[in-house]
């Protein structure tokens, strides 16, 4: 090749080398730099996107199951016998040992008092008898938490009793339980009372007395409280006017006439959160639940002297999240209960509480 042309080729080849360089340290350091935050951001989106979602699978647990259980009350309470002549163990002044005396934040039930509500009536809802599966035209139905001792599988836990029976028929032969009992009518009762002291079915008052009937519908229910919204407009802890008859003391001769309809509040907790206040101390669960204030009629509030409805359920979510203007802490934030107890803070963020209204339509 000619001196010349090889002189002009070097030199059209230099100004492309010259310019043909890498990335500096600085420049490596910055791209690097920014990586680590965009890493970051997303990594924190993604712990964010399944906090949200854990949350909310816990919630769906548990709405799902307050509506089965509420589901499953509505139709019991639909078919409610409504008469005079029958009796019914509810909440009221007399011949009930339920949750009651309003007991409040950090108080324990007093001794023979209940963790929760019970409630036992008849209705005609088919009742089933577990050894022979035979359907009643009619049944005890109860609804309990179970409160015999930490060591039962179901033990602060919702159970109904769906007890068969029969409107007519002979009584049981000795303890045979595939013979069904008759339909009660008063003097008879449920639980033992002046006029029958024995009361025909006594394990359907009993928050922890064994009973084959008794099945657990809402394993992470652990509180239950009701109350009555009657005729008048008021709600009150009374299955009665007592201004128009003030010298009841029994639903003996009126029945739940001047009811227009139970209240029932549940408070409800996720397997998991379950498991976390269950390993931090065995009582917890219980003492959070003797935080939850009883409902009790507040003469004085309002028109007529009568609580709201919602305002128990309201200081409920008060004890567990903290409520300043009732002087409530909340659990969650102190990660104990009032009696001392610990708590772990996220199972009680898992907790949820229901209420509903069931339309008696008494005459």
């Amino acid at each position: 090749m000619p001196a010349a042309i090889l002189q002009r080729t070097q030199a059209t080849r230099l100004p492309l080398q010259h310019h043909a360089r890498g990335f500096t340290l600085a420049e490596l350091l910055v791209s690097v730099f920014v990586l680590v935050i965009i890493i970051l951001m997303v990594a924190q989106l993604m712990t964010s996107a399944t906090a949200i979602t854990r949350a909310g699978n816990k919630h769906v647990d548990t709405d799902t199951q307050a509506r089965e259980v509420l589901d499953r009350m509505a139709l019991d309470f639909a078919q409610m016998l409504k008469r005079t002549d029958v009796d019914y163990y509810v909440k009221g002044p007399a011949n009930y040992v339920g949750h009651g005396n309003g007991h409040g934040w950090g108080h324990h039930p007093p001794p023979g008092q209940l963790g929760s509500d019970q409630i036992a009536f008849f209705s005609e809802v088919l009742g089933y008898n577990p050894p022979s599966g035979m359907p009643g035209p009619i049944s005890l139905v109860a609804y309990r938490v179970n409160q015999n001792t930490s060591t039962d599988p179901a033990y602060l836990r919702l159970q109904r009793m769906g007890k068969r029976l029969i409107w007519n028929g002979t009584p049981p032969s000795g303890n045979d339980s595939n013979n069904p009992r008759p339909m009660a009518f008063l003097p008879l009762t449920i639980a033992p009372s002046t006029a029958d002291a024995s009361g025909r079915w006594p394990t359907a008052v009993s928050a922890s007395a064994a009973d084959a009937d008794y099945e657990t519908i809402g394993p992470g229910v652990f509180r239950l409280e009701y109350y009555y919204l009657l005729k008048n407009g008021r709600v009150t802890d009374v299955p009665w006017n007592t201004d128009s008859t003030p010298g009841h003391t029994s639903l003996t001769g009126i029945g739940l006439s001047d009811v227009e309809a139970i209240v029932v509040a549940i408070a409800v907790i996720d397997p998991a959160g379950r498991a976390l206040i269950d390993a931090a101390s065995p009582t917890s669960l219980l003492d959070l639940a003797a935080d939850m204030d009883d409902f009790a009629t507040a003469p004085g509030r309002g028109v007529g002297g009568a609580h709201q409805i919602g305002d128990m359920e309201y200081r409920w979510k008060g004890v567990l999240f903290g409520d300043p203007s009732q002087g409530l802490p909340g659990v969650v934030n102190t990660g104990l209960t009032g009696n001392g107890t610990p708590v772990p803070p996220e199972a009680v963020k898992a907790i949820r509480i229901y209420n509903r209204y069931f339309d008696l339509k008494s005459l």
